[in-house]
């Protein structure tokens, strides 16, 4: 029997312990034993042969700083991995609805334009029901833990590190924190709700989603930066509903100068690149590290190990 079985395995027995414990001491949610395993089943089955790449937090003698580039044509703001550690993070209480275990917020905000900003959110194990709508549309990249989303009619979405997740404006539901969860997210708060269905759903993506075989090279037309000149790029968009698109990006080692780039929030799953406005300032950009470019940014592009990133475009 192979390693990655017997971890899948392994993975299988725990997610479950977590979740039946929950729903038979807690009242953890409204659907069955059986519906809910085989819920996590197909999710955790999902991630066999797939592992995500797990950035690391930095300690330092100083606490970091996110980093505004103002000067130049339009600026841009970075914060590395370290910068949303734990211990960086704002407390915020418990949760006043929960309905099983103790949930407790804790959030650091990056950056916000009045219409796109970043941050990052920790949540202790525990449920809540969200019956209103949501205001905005949120974008999340899991750092550590598991949980689950629920829509308005009861489906149930299940994500762990590595997934991005995406809770579209108006959405209801519940939400369900099996271990403790840390999450890099972006919100583009548009005007009206876009989607089109009865009910607004969560929409959930692996990071197997992010492989080779799912890109489409687009260096000529690039979604992000219009056009990556020499230098090999490729994305695959799996969310792009009214202003909000949603996908991976990957480029090749090289340069490339960006003249007019989308308005844009990424978190670098792989590789190393710098962004460089057009001023000269520099930022090195690592696993964990989180991005935010105004629209119209320029500024120049250097990928030194292959990039593996997943972003957000606002519109």
């Amino acid at each position: 029997m192979s390693y990655s079985h017997n971890l899948g395995t392994m993975a299988k027995s725990l997610a479950l312990l977590t979740v039946a414990t929950a729903s038979l001491c807690q009242g953890f949610a409204p659907t069955s034993p059986t519906t809910r395993q085989t819920a996590l089943f197909s999710y955790l089955d999902s991630l066999n042969g797939a592992v995500a790449a797990q950035p690391s937090y930095q300690t330092s003698s100083a606490p970091p700083a996110a980093t505004t580039e103002t000067s130049g044509s339009t600026g841009f703001c970075h914060a590395p991995l370290d910068y949303f550690a734990f211990d960086k993070l704002a407390g915020k209480g418990p949760r006043a609805t929960f309905d099983w275990g103790t949930p407790e917020d804790f959030s650091r905000k990056l950056a916000d334009d009045g219409v796109f900003r970043a941050g990052s959110w920790y949540c202790t194990t525990g449920g809540w029901p969200s019956p209103n709508g949501k205001g905005a549309t949120e974008i999340f990249y899991v750092l550590s833990g598991h949980g689950m989303l629920g829509d308005e009619d009861g489906e149930q979405h299940y994500f762990g590190p590595g997934d991005t997740v995406i809770i579209p404006k108006g959405h209801t539901g519940r939400w369900d924190v099996n271990t403790d969860i840390h999450k890099l997210w972006s919100v583009n708060s548009h005007s009206k709700v876009e989607e089109s269905g009865p009910i607004v759903r969560t929409v959930v993506s692996n990071y197997m989603d992010s492989a080779p075989e799912n890109m489409v090279d687009t260096s000529s037309c690039d979604p992000l930066y219009g056009s990556t000149g020499c230098v090999t790029s490729a994305s695959s968009t799996f969310y792009d509903v009214g202003p909000t698109q949603v996908g991976y990006w990957t480029a090749d080692r090289g340069s490339f100068e960006v003249e007019c780039g989308a308005r844009q929030w990424f978190v670098v799953m792989e590789g190393v690149m710098f962004v460089t406005d057009s001023d000269g300032t520099s930022k090195r950009c690592a696993p964990g590290d989180t991005v935010m470019l105004p629209a119209g940014w320029s500024g120049y592009v250097d990928v030194v190990e292959p990039v593996r990133k997943v972003f957000t475009v606002a519109r």
